[in-house]
């Protein structure tokens, strides 16, 4: 039992292991250092298949991963990780921003979801547990018709398995007019 407590404050002051899957280089580097700064021992790596090879190695507590990567989709991630490890706190980072996408991130595991540019402090808030309802804020300004509209388009996408053909049948809309608002930033509020 004494050893159990001994082992508690002693893993307390040690660094904390995270997992950065980030495919911006530029931006990996500056994350690395500030959560380096805020006490994290920092595994950055660029691809999913490194992710992957990474957490099997060496399963970490805490992960930051971004949802569209060169190789494939930052979500597929998540389970895994919870599985190497369970209680793993996961955020995830986007420069997509939409309500479905962070439902489906937060239902898969994550601890929040957070649309880039997103700063150091929101990060290492976001792992720590440390920015309570950002998420359900009701301060909040409603939403534009154009973001509600956005918000709908992005959850059956995400319905459809991200889906181009499937989720323009189902939206009737022209697959070309669907690719050219999924590859445009969510309307402002």
């Amino acid at each position: 039992m004494l050893g159990d407590a001994s082992e508690r404050i002693r893993s307390e002051h040690d660094p904390k292991p995270l997992l950065l899957v980030e495919d911006d280089a530029p931006l990996r580097r500056n994350l690395v250092r500030a959560l380096e700064k805020a006490g994290f021992l920092v595994s950055a790596v660029g691809t999913l298949r490194e992710a992957h090879e990474q957490a099997a190695d060496h399963p970490p507590e805490f992960a930051v991963l971004d949802l569209n990567l060169s190789d494939g989709h930052g979500m597929e991630l998540v389970h895994t990780l919870l599985e190497l490890r369970p209680g793993t706190r996961v955020v995830i980072l986007t420069g997509y921003d939409s309500i479905a996408s962070s439902l489906v991130a937060l239902k898969a595991g994550a601890v929040d979801y957070l649309a880039k540019p997103a700063s150091a402090d929101q990060v290492v808030a976001a792992l720590l547990g440390s920015e309570p309802g950002r998420l359900g804020d009701s301060t909040e300004i409603p939403m534009s018709a154009d973001r509600v509209r956005w918000e709908h388009i992005q959850r059956v996408f995400e319905q459809c398995g991200r889906n181009v053909s499937e989720t323009a049948r189902r939206l009737e809309m022209h697959r070309r007019t669907l690719q050219r608002i999924l590859s445009k930033r969510a309307p402002k509020s």
